[in-house]
């Protein structure tokens, strides 16, 4: 665990990021390729787009690449814009 973090507060965090991960696997948009293999993407999470050979391997890359998103989004300190009534906030240190 991060040094500064209480555990009651981790927690929270881990659970506001599952909760937007969640809300934009709820948006995600599937199509099936040519090739049958499949292509997802999230509307309103611009890049956010991911593929796979099955609907579900898609779908677990697709997580995979919200939660890279964020933490990206975290990182150059952009907004993070709110999805299914979820919002994710950064508050910023010092």
């Amino acid at each position: 665990m991060p040094r500064g973090v209480p555990g009651a507060a981790r927690t929270r965090e881990v659970k506001m990021i599952r909760a937007y991960i969640d809300a934009a696997l709820e948006r995600a948009r599937y199509t099936q390729l040519e090739d049958g293999s499949y292509c997802a993407e999230v509307r309103g999470l611009r890049g956010a787009i991911a593929t796979g050979a099955t609907l579900e391997s898609c779908r677990s890359q697709l997580q995979e690449v919200v939660e890279e998103w964020i933490l990206v989004r975290v990182a150059r300190g952009l907004d993070i814009p709110a999805l299914g009534g979820v919002r994710i906030r950064i508050r910023k240190a010092g």
